[in-house]
């Protein structure tokens, strides 16, 4: 049995542990997308479990969205292999379509219908109960009760965007699909939002998502696969990714005058990496560490020791984008739009 602590676990100890069972809910082997000369995917494998909440993260242009459109069905692989649920999206896309629920980047909704009456229509295409009561449920579920009577076009973002996850839900999906569902929310909206999914997989349905946010894959996902060029390059928990660096923190400073040799950098007390690069003229040092402190330390005598001037100097603990930097060797920049 394979058995995972959600990133809630990990934070507290108090938290129950998620056990899923020993058959994937969806699989991908050496699956393939190109879009005539450009390979949107390639080589994808993917193994998710039920009831977890499996985040997909890289920049823009990782292949995420596609990706998702395949174990979908939106879009047929050129190579490979997938099954979810058991069924393969090409050949089986109705099977697939009873059991899954979709939320995608952008929905267009009907402005003057009220949210009780869009969900009850999506639930009538879907040949699904339509009722009241479980249209309030769905409303509940996703905390829009009190707007049961406002129309679409007087929701904010965060509303809409939690308004469109509900529609996914209406036919009480096994897999619940969600692409970048936080996308131009603020911070507060973005953490309710986040709320609302845990509460989505607290009812057994597999939440896959994806996301550019880093902090959002830390926090919200049970495992994650980081995405680069259209490759998986690292897929784990969270904190088993970051212990997988073999460091705890980052420091980072730029060097304004004078110079620090890398051979010197990767000799302080606790650095299992060293990094110069040059940026704007001046070199930006970049140490991951076991020990911060000690680092600091040798880090600030080696300076004056080389008469040298320290600029910026910054420490952070291990992240996920540290984890990117190391498997890919370029920094991550989708955290932009």
């Amino acid at each position: 049995m394979h058995v995972y602590a959600s990133a809630t676990a990990v934070a507290n100890a108090n938290a129950p542990v998620l056990t899923w069972s020993d058959d994937p809910i969806i699989s991908a082997r050496d699956v393939v997308k190109r879009y005539d000369e450009t390979v949107a995917v390639a080589g994808l494998d993917l193994t998710i479990w039920p009831g977890e909440i499996f985040g997909i993260l890289g920049p823009n242009g990782a292949g995420k969205t596609t990706t998702l459109e395949m174990l979908e069905g939106l879009r047929a692989p050129d190579d490979g292999e997938i099954r979810v649920a058991g069924f393969d999206p090409v050949s089986e896309p109705d099977q697939v379509h009873r059991v899954i629920g979709v939320q995608l980047q952008s929905t267009a909704l009907f402005d003057y219908l009220n949210c009780a009456e869009i969900i009850a229509l999506f639930a009538a295409l879907y040949r699904a109960d339509a009722s009241p009561a479980r249209v309030d449920h769905l409303l509940a579920l996703v905390g829009l009760e009190e707007k049961r009577g406002s129309r679409i076009n007087t929701l904010s973002g965060g509303q809409q965007q939690r308004l469109a996850i509900a529609l996914a839900l209406v036919n009480t999906p096994r897999i619940a699909f969600l692409d970048e569902p936080t996308t131009g929310l603020d911070p507060a909206a973005r953490r309710t939002l986040w709320q609302t999914i845990r509460d989505i997989r607290d009812k057994e349905t597999t939440v896959v998502l994806t996301t550019h946010h880093m902090e959002e894959a830390e926090q919200l996902c049970d495992r994650i696969a980081i995405m680069d060029r259209g490759r998986v390059v690292a897929c784990d928990t969270p904190r088993a990714l970051i212990q997988q660096l073999g460091a705890d923190a980052t420091v980072r400073a730029s060097v304004q005058g004078g110079s620090i040799a890398c051979d010197d950098l990767q000799g302080l007390e606790g650095v299992v990496a060293a990094e110069l690069r040059d940026r704007d003229g001046h070199e930006t040092l970049e140490l991951r560490t076991t020990d911060a402190q000690a680092t600091l330390i040798a880090l600030l005598d080696l300076a004056q020791r080389q008469h040298a001037t320290l600029s910026g100097l910054s420490t952070m603990q291990a992240s996920l984008e540290d984890v990117f930097l190391t498997r890919t060797g370029h920094q991550y920049e989708g955290e932009r739009g």
